[in-house]
């Protein structure tokens, strides 16, 4: 090779390989700043839907759509299932509550009472309820000891740990009520949400222009119910029937003490085939007793195993003759 040649072969070597070198370390910077940049704007996720609000949707499409109302409680737009008294003189409306995991349309009490109803010339108007945090399950906060720190000879410093019985003990104790406050917090929330929604539906109970206005709780349903009445005292509710009435696990006061402070005729009907809720329900009729002027009164029913027709008949029954003294059976 001529020596020309081999003084130029370096530099046009040299001249190919800088501008890739550039072209790399221009590249470099830019897409550690599309990283960063992704890193910094974390990918929005909607929230879930409520399980209440899923199963409204499937009722949605099942009910016919004369009986769906779609009633507005502060924020909260909520199925109700409206269905008019079948006389030109109805006696009033009956607000139904479910329980907790029950729709609007629950096969137990809640749909046979709402339909039936109506041949009883009463309106009925049942909700859904919202889904409540304070019954979901509520993650205990572990609090774990920091690592003792090292001295310059890479020794553990014992004066930096901390003492067993403060990790064992009074950090418990602090995290235990701080999970406490917060399922308090929780329930009272629940609570508003619930009031809310059971205060649109009286709004529109009288828009329906209903001459009398009855709460019926079923289950969990009638807790709430009653804790609504005793907390706003609402001078618009004339009656109330509570049907297999329950306590929420987490929820206080107890409903034998939420009964005693209803100024209003109270029907409790209770099935009397399980010691638990024959208990709870003598619980509440003894405190009935120690009231002076009780408008509360009871009624035991048996459930009828394999004859579900017949037992939801029963029950509408005895709610037809309480409301209705003069058709009673």
């Amino acid at each position: 090779m001529p020596p020309v040649y081999r003084l130029a072969l370096p530099a046009l070597c040299l001249s190919l390989i800088l501008p890739c070198a550039f072209s790399a370390q221009a590249a470099a910077p830019a897409s550690a700043t599309a990283e960063k940049s992704a890193e910094a704007k974390p990918v929005e996720r909607q929230p879930l839907p409520e399980r209440s609000q899923e199963e409204a949707t499937a009722l949605e499409r099942t009910v016919p759509a004369l009986e769906q109302q779609q009633l507005q409680a502060g924020s909260d737009s909520f199925l109700a299932l409206w269905k008019p008294a079948n006389t030109n003189t109805p006696k009033g409306a009956v607000i139904i509550i479910p329980g907790a995991g029950e729709t609007a349309d629950w096969p137990q009490a809640i749909s046979p009472l709402r339909q039936k109803l109506p041949d009883a010339d009463w309106s009925s108007l049942s909700l859904t309820l919202p889904d409540l945090q304070s019954n979901a399950p509520q993650a205990r906060v572990v609090d774990v000891a920091p690592a003792p720190a090292k001295t310059e000879t890479g020794s553990k410093d014992a004066s930096t740990a901390p003492p067993i019985e403060q990790v064992a003990g009074g950090e418990g104790d602090i995290t235990d009520r701080a999970v406490a406050k917060t399922s308090e917090e929780q329930a009272k929330a629940d609570a508003e949400r619930i009031y809310a929604r059971i205060d649109a539906a009286i709004a529109f109970a009288q828009q329906q222009s209903a001459r009398s206005i009855v709460l019926l709780g079923h289950g969990t349903g009638a807790y709430w119910a009653a804790r609504y009445l005793s907390e706003k005292q609402p001078s618009h509710i004339e009656k109330f029937v509570m049907v297999a009435a329950q306590t929420p696990v987490t929820a206080t006061p107890g409903l034998a003490e939420l009964t005693t402070t209803l100024k209003l005729a109270t029907f409790d009907i209770y099935y009397k085939d399980k010691a638990l809720v024959q208990s709870a329900a003598l619980e509440r009729l003894q405190a009935s007793k120690r009231l002076k002027a009780s408008t509360f009164s009871q009624l035991a029913l048996k459930t009828l195993p394999g004859n579900s027709a017949a037992e939801q008949e029963q029950l509408f029954r005895r709610v037809r003759g309480w409301l209705n003294p003069q058709k009673a059976d």
